[in-house]
């Protein structure tokens, strides 16, 4: 054991008990009673029970019994921050561990660093409100400055960001798809992740290519001693997820399943969301249509682990998504059939080394391969009279080497390279007699990157990290140098002073098609800078903040500014009669978070608060003047509180927030016009309110066999939110614009039943 006996000679003795507790749990009760913080692995101490007798206990006693239950080390920093480790007989390898600053963020399995990043354990995560399952996406959803205004489980903004500037990872695996039932339901199937760290600033300079956020998610990566089973299903879905040791302790396989059943069977959850998504579309609007809808995931990772400096590791991941709608017109004897395919398939692998008790290495290789074809097909007597057909075409590669180096116990370095092509194309096709090119464009970059970054962490100073990072952007000839600083401060024992400063690029975005699509659902598709007329974005962030934190409360305040310049908008023939093209602009974003938790006995509760600003400019759109921009939610607040006892869960929680902006037009002569400027008008205001329970259980105390059960009620009262106004035509003399509204989901519950073994 690492600790100094005299940092705790003068701690007080406290009563605290535990019979037969999860240590997870546990660690909690001990984190509030004796105000500290742990640091730890969740596989070094998972499925690990706790026993102690009442009676009054030091710290130290406390720390001496953990270490006979879970047999690992300890380290304390600062009197405060209580690091645990397997022994090793190295002390520099506690460094290796973030330091966690806030436990149970919004529940247990979310926890804030020093860094200000964010750790998610999908396995050991509480209940949240209107989610019954572990969903990292949705989760995030819930963190303060995160907002999703389309309801959406991918489609978020970061801090006033664009929803395509957040950059999702699987296993090192770019992921471009935007999530099933039309980005309802997250792409990634929730029970197989194991580790997510969510950063919305001072990313270390390993992570590049996106400008708001970075989600990198991890599958399991431990070997189980015995093969485990998990079957489960919900209102939307069924899966399965099978893990077997191939080789005791150096070989598994995991594989999971996930696919829809709707198509089979229709329930009260699916038409909710589906009356959502189809919306303002001709499939809600047709009486006698016929719509084939399916989705499904899967993925398969093996992990191989020769010895104890060595990993390595296999991933697959693909998500598909189907619709193929038909309608038939009697009176013209025509049928009109919408057909779409979006997927999203990758392949990782992973080598991690230590070559010494100070050095290090992991080295990935990826390939994702995203697909969106879209074909709108016109019969007449039972002959194809034309197809209007759109895609999307993402083929991403990339290799990266990291070496870090322990310097000390308080320093550590790490250098790396990073080399990445993305191939991206799309298409807008019209067959009559002949194929007409409406609009493509291929174009291929390759990206060399290195980057550096210094750790110092000296609890009784400071903690810094100072991060350099280098890309040539070989197609366009372009480099760029992008700087990254964290800074984290002990004021007082109980109160920390955070800030961060960074300079990000991004050659990868999302753009609003041109021509209408009869379906009008996927109206997105993603293009590369080409250095003019789409250059490369460049974003400027700095954030301050403080945090407060003493036995289960907890404070976080955080006030951010970013610049952002090179943004690409398109210009609509009704907002911009001269022409329908692309403008260059900047945007200013100015934003507080507030984030305010209590914990006591068995309840939780948390209270959150968003401002934020943004302003956009672009050459030759309203007047040249400023406006609103579409990320732009002024105020959004959001409580909740929930329980546990024993192994029952609940929480009930409240959403509220300013409308979006939209552009305002007036009717003149049965057409819209727009007179007073984009965005100068605001929805009504957003609120809702979810409710969430599950519990677990065991069919016998003989078998393994275990039981989850649990039920989800999102928008309890059924609001009816506004929560899009937009216009839709203009692209013909004879093409009326139409005013297009969407509203929220409707009161939604959902169940689910989860056995595993």
């Amino acid at each position: 054991m690492l600790l100094p006996l005299q940092a705790f000679s003068q701690e007080e003795a406290f009563y605290i008990e535990f019979n037969d507790e999860d240590i997870f749990n546990a660690f909690s009760k001990i984190e509030d009673k004796y105000d500290v913080l742990f640091s730890y692995k969740d596989e070094d101490i998972t499925e690990k029970l706790i026993t102690l007798k009442r009676e009054k206990r030091t710290l130290l006693e406390v720390l001496d019994e953990i270490t006979k239950f879970t047999s690992l080390d300890y380290k304390v920093l600062n009197n405060r921050y209580i690091i645990l480790n397997k022994s090793s007989g190295n002390t520099d390898s506690f460094n290796a561990l973030d330091k966690v600053i806030v436990r149970s963020y919004l529940t247990r399995g979310i926890e804030k660093n020093s860094d200000g990043s964010f750790n998610i354990q999908p396995l050991r995560l509480g209940v949240l409100p209107g989610i019954t399952e572990p969903d990292v996406l949705e989760s995030i959803q819930l963190l303060p400055g995160v907002l999703s205004p389309n309801e959406t489980a991918t489609s978020f903004f970061v801090r006033g960001g664009a929803s395509d500037q957040n950059r999702l990872i699987w296993d090192g695996i770019n992921i471009y798809h935007k999530g099933h039932l039309f980005g309802m339901i997250s792409p990634l199937n929730p029970n197989v992740t194991s580790q997510i760290k969510f950063i919305n600033k001072g990313a270390h300079a390993r992570y590049g290519e996106r400008l708001s956020s970075v989600i990198d998610i991890a599958s399991r990566t431990d070997i189980p001693k015995q093969t485990k089973v998990e079957l489960g299903f919900n209102g939307i879905s069924g899966d399965a997820l099978l893990d077997i040791p191939i080789i005791k302790e150096k070989l598994n396989l995991q594989a999971s399943f996930r696919r829809s059943y709707i198509d089979v069977f229709e329930t009260f959850t699916f038409n909710q969301m589906a009356n959502k998504v189809f919306e303002s579309t001709k499939i809600n609007d047709s009486e006698n249509g016929n719509n084939d809808f399916s989705f499904l995931d899967y993925n398969l990772k093996l992990n191989y682990k020769p010895n104890k400096n060595h990993s390595l590791y296999a991933s697959v991941i693909s998500i598909e998504n189907q619709l193929d709608y038909s309608v038939s017109d009697s009176e013209k004897n025509a049928s009109y059939n919408d057909r779409l395919i979006t997927s999203n398939i990758g392949y990782g692998l992973g080598w991690n080394m230590n070559w010494s008790d100070k050095i290090s290495q992991n080295t990935t290789a990826f390939f994702s391969d995203y697909k969106l074809n879209y074909n709108f097909i016109t019969s007449e007597n039972n002959e194809q009279i034309s197809d209007f057909e759109k895609r999307n075409i993402i083929f991403d590669s990339g290799i990266s080497s990291e070496v870090n180096i322990n310097i000390s116990e308080r320093s550590d370095f790490s250098v790396g390279y990073q080399y990445t092509l993305k191939d991206v194309a799309y298409a807008f096709l019209n067959t009559t007699n002949l194929v007409f090119v409406l609009d493509t464009e291929d174009n291929i970059i390759q990206t060399h990157s290195l980057f550096g970054n210094y750790n110092y962490k000296n609890p009784k100073l400071f903690d810094v990290s100072i991060g350099l990072r280098g890309s040539y952007y070989e197609e366009l000839n372009a480099l760029r140098i992008e700087p990254r600083l964290q800074f984290f401060k002990s004021i007082a024992k109980n109160i920390k002073f955070q800030s961060t400063a960074e300079i990000k690029n991004q050659i990868i975005s999302e753009i609003d098609e041109t021509i209408i699509s009869d379906l009008s659902l996927e109206n997105r598709v993603w293009r590369l800078a080409n250095g003019n007329s789409f250059p490369i974005i460049n974003s400027q962030q700095v954030s301050a903040g403080f945090i407060y934190s003493k036995r289960g409360l907890s404070i976080d305040v955080d006030a951010y500014y970013k610049k952002l310049k090179n943004i690409t908008a398109l210009s609509l023939g009704f907002l911009n009669p001269e022409s329908n093209n692309y403008n260059i602009g900047k945007q200013r974003i100015f934003g507080v978070d507030a984030f305010v938790k209590k914990r006591f006995n068995s309840f939780n509760s948390w209270l959150s608060y968003s401002f934020n600003r943004s302003k956009s400019n672009f050459n030759n759109l309203n007047d040249d003047r400023d406006f609103k921009s579409k990320s732009n939610v002024t105020h959004a607040l959001s409580s909740a509180i929930s329980y546990k006892l024993n192994k029952f869960q609940l929480a009930l929680g409240w959403k509220w927030q300013t409308g979006k902006p939209y552009t305002v037009s007036e009717q003149n002569n049965d057409e819209l016009v727009f007179n007073d400027g984009i965005n100068t008008g605001e929805l009504p205001n957003y609120h809702r309110l979810d409710f969430s329970s599950t519990y677990n259980f065991k069919f016998s105390k003989q078998n393994r066999l275990k039981g989850k059960v649990g039920l989800s009620i999102r928008n309890i009262y059924n609001r009816k939110n506004l929560i899009s106004r937009e216009y839709r035509g203009n692209n013909s003399l004879d093409d009326p614009i139409e005013l297009i509204e969407k509203y929220s989901l409707g009161i939604t519950p959902n169940l689910m039943f989860r056995v595993y073994w």
